[in-house]
């Protein structure tokens, strides 16, 4: 896949401001942020060694420079402070976050691998060997009653900690791990913040809360958000996930974790939801519906490494509807229904995410999708919208189908239908139940749905679709 032209060039102009409002305002409130000026990295890296961008390398390598150069203008550099070694979470910020370290570290790696400054890796090694350890090691009994192991969420310019420990710095295990191999003398060092983070923050993340809150300034416990805490946000959970799948591959807690996230489904209030799409802004894991109307964009390039080996008709159905909305899915949040924004605001991690899933596309190939290839016939699936008086439908997804006569005994036929009015039919992109299938001019609406594993992922679904009277 060709990375979008309008997300190339919304990078190189716009790299480290963290949100454009159209057609070509930074966002003042937020302005420039050291992450995504590493997210901004992390493409363009990758990009200059890739032949669609042949022409491109001087300018790539050139912005690829003034983005670490400026991420070097946000580290803390006083070694007197809390924070020495810490990146400002933006520009006029007085807070250095774990996460944001936990983002940059692999970029400014990136950065010096390309161009050989010797300042990039310092810079990376700073925040890794002194800023990450100093956070998961902070003083007691002032903000911990003991050690745990998770990196404390922040602390300020001023020395001021916030004590909470979030299980998406399990993200900086990707970092951790590149500054192991790039700086031997403190290899022990890093394996071991490691796999006491691990230790830690696993209890949490399997069970799905987002942060510990500890004493003495806290209770002790894991918790989520909401007055009910049965609320999390998305993308922690996918940026936990891809650094824990860096570090320890499809392991048997990424395996959960991931397969309990996506299988969350839609719901009465919001039936246009499909997370093979990308995952909702906010998700309840008890009632296992998502409780807002939005999709977080950056969830789909976030999570792109991991569909790629482990849940591919996910990747492939993501892929088709992003390509199709190029530019809805430049802002952080496109809702449901339409793709249209939350905000009217383009963001450049999402851009950035995006882009990477882009460059890193390939069309699945299994036993079942040849087969679809040679065998199928062209359908198009219209998703459900709304379902309220009448149902509605989104805009219609060509798809490859291998398509059956039903048979009486695999379906119970309803009053005023007779035997050719069902189908069955076997895809291989994510189609879910009340969904509406168009073969040969003719609406039929999906009904049961099956899925059938090999090798520990989904390899087809096979439905039942009834057509849709009046049809």
């Amino acid at each position: 896949m060709k990375v979008p032209d309008a997300y190339y060039q919304f990078i190189i102009d716009y790299a480290p401001y963290v949100y454009v409002i159209p057609p070509n305002t930074p966002d003042p409130a937020w302005g420039r942020a050291a992450f995504a000026a590493a997210f901004a990295i992390d493409f363009l890296y990758q990009a200059y060694y890739d032949s669609e961008f042949a022409s491109k390398q001087a300018e790539i390598y050139n912005k690829i420079v003034s983005l670490a150069d400026w991420i070097l203008t946000q580290q803390n550099t006083d070694p007197a402070k809390k924070a020495y070694g810490g990146f400002k979470s933006n520009e006029t910020s007085t807070y250095y976050y774990s996460v944001d370290a936990a983002r940059v570290i692999p970029s400014l790696i990136r950065a010096y691998k390309l161009t050989g400054t010797v300042g990039y890796l310092n810079a990376a090694k700073l925040s890794g060997a002194t800023f990450l350890y100093n956070m998961q090691h902070p003083p007691t009994p002032t903000i911990h009653d003991k050690y745990y192991g998770g990196f404390a969420r922040a602390v300020t310019d001023t020395d001021t900690w916030l004590p909470e420990m979030d299980i998406e710095n399990l993200y900086a295990l990707i970092g951790l791990q590149m500054l192991a191999a790039e700086d031997p003398v403190n290899t022990t060092l890093y394996n071991t913040m490691m796999a006491e983070a691990v230790s830690f923050l696993c209890e949490g993340f399997e069970n799905l809360w987002l942060e510990y809150r500890p004493p003495p300034t806290y209770d002790g416990s894991w918790h989520r958000v909401g007055l009910t805490e049965n609320e999390i946000y998305d993308d922690p959970f996918a940026y936990a996930l891809l650094g824990l799948y860096d570090y320890e591959s499809w392991s048997l807690t990424v395996e959960k974790v991931y397969n309990f996230i996506n299988t969350i489904r839609a719901s009465a209030q919001y039936p246009a939801y499909n997370p093979a799409i990308c995952w909702g802004g906010y998700i309840d894991i008890v009632s296992r519906f998502p409780v807002c109307d939005y999709y977080d964009a950056v969830t789909a390039g976030i999570l792109c490494q991991i569909r790629r080996s482990h849940d591919k008709s996910s990747l492939e159905f993501s892929m088709k509807i992003i390509d199709k909305h190029q530019n809805e899915f430049m802002f952080w949040g496109v809702k449901h229904s339409d793709y249209s924004y939350v905000e009217n605001k383009q963001a450049m991690a999402t851009v950035a995410w995006l882009s990477l899933l882009y460059l890193n596309y390939e069309e699945p190939i299994t036993r079942f999708t040849q087969i679809l290839r040679s065998k199928g016939e062209n359908i198009t699936l219209y998703p459900v919208r709304e379902t309220t008086e009448t149902v509605l439908y989104g805009e219609g997804i060509d798809i490859k189908a291998i398509v059956s006569p039903a048979r009486a005994d695999q379906i119970l036929i309803e009053p005023g239908y007779i035997i050719n009015d069902y189908l069955t039919i076997h895809v291989f992109a994510p189609i879910r139940h009340h969904d509406k299938i168009r073969r040969k001019g003719v609406d039929y609406e999906v009904l049961e749905i099956q899925e059938f594993d090999f090798q520990n992922e989904t390899a087809y679904r096979r439905a039942v679709c009834r057509r849709l009277l009046g049809q």
